[in-house]
């Protein structure tokens, strides 16, 4: 069996890529992006028989994003690896529920998870960075053609095997974890978020927000200030939201975004239609950040442009520094 890195899609910074990743990568003996990889094999330990789950800062250095594909539902949590992302994207997926994508630069976790099947939606969400790498442990079978053909590094367990493991903590599909630095040697730094978005100071005005919830038809997001934090405490379906070490997930800046949520061509095993996330175009979004709540215009021109969030002049909405996370909710 062959060694082979993460499949490159697209024709951009080759030479760079080779540079970031890890010299050799050992991949499984499927030669596609099947989601085989639930079937609860290979199990060999859960997350906290794994390498601690406490990020470590590491030196900046050109490369690429890692966007990690994350389960959602009740039976994947508590989560790992979360809380060391600089974006959260939460999205909409069949049956009204939920799934995250977490985006890492600046840190690099030891292990991230559970990690599941990437959407239609994704695509295009991950436009907006220079040739990202996505983990993600399989996808609908119409849909491979386009993540062959989009522009990123594909990682998937089947073509990085070395990279993943099984956890004993939750049975299959929700078990299934990322090594980070087995598919990037380095963090990339802040500068590959080519996101769009501002930080800096609050802006004028606002208003005064305790908590803010975002429902899906069978999920909801709630996101509680906390002063002494000087966070958002997040809670997932009326629980809190921690991480397998037991940290609470508290993002420093909420955006909810109003967008187009319409069905795509694809479905799942079920026959639900799988919900396609429009995120080129403009709309309207709350950001949420110190306790306040800042009602501004959102635009992407399209798909390889980040999002500007303005106030209605038109100048740039600056978020606090710290985590982001993005819930797109139904315009």
């Amino acid at each position: 069996m062959g060694q082979k890195a993460p499949r490159r899609r697209g024709a951009r910074r080759a030479a760079l890529l080779a540079a970031t990743m890890t010299a050799s990568l050992a991949v499984g003996c499927t030669a596609h992006h099947g989601g085989t990889t639930d079937d609860g094999r290979g199990r060999t330990q859960s997350p906290t028989q794994s390498p601690t789950e406490s990020p470590s800062t590491v030196a900046p250095a050109a490369g690429p994003v890692l966007a990690v594909k994350i389960d959602n539902v009740p039976a994947a949590r508590p989560q790992t690896g979360l809380d060391s992302a600089d974006i959260v994207y939460a999205e909409q997926v069949e049956g009204g529920l939920s799934r995250l994508m977490a985006v890492f630069a600046t840190k690099l976790p030891k292990s991230v998870g559970p990690v599941r099947s990437a959407r239609v939606s994704d695509l295009e969400l991950l436009r907006q960075f220079d040739d990202p790498t996505l983990a993600f442990s399989g996808a609908q079978g119409k849909l491979l053609p386009l993540i062959d053909k989009a522009p990123l590094r594909s990682a998937s367990p089947d073509e990085v095997a070395s990279a993943y493991y099984r956890g004993v903590d939750k049975s299959a599909p929700h078990n299934l974890y990322l090594r980070p630095n087995k598919l990037l040697s380095s963090a990339p730094g802040a500068a590959a978020l080519t996101t769009g978005f501002h930080y800096g100071a609050a802006p004028a005005g606002g208003k005064a927000t305790a908590s803010r919830t975002v429902r899906y038809p069978a999920a909801r997001f709630t996101f509680t200030w906390s002063g002494s934090q000087h966070r958002w405490l997040v809670t997932e379906d009326g629980t809190p939201a921690v991480t397998t070490a037991g940290k609470r997930l508290a993002p420093a800046t909420v955006v909810v975004q109003y967008v187009k949520i319409q069905k795509s061509a694809y479905h799942d095993v079920l026959g639900n239609n799988t919900p396609y996330t429009v995120t080129v175009g403009s709309g309207k979004a709350d950001v949420l950040r110190d306790g306040r709540t800042y009602s501004v215009d959102w635009k992407r021109p399209t798909a390889t442009d980040g999002t500007a969030f303005t106030a209605s002049d038109g100048t740039p909405v600056n978020f606090a520094k710290g985590q982001v996370w993005v819930v797109f909710a139904k315009a």
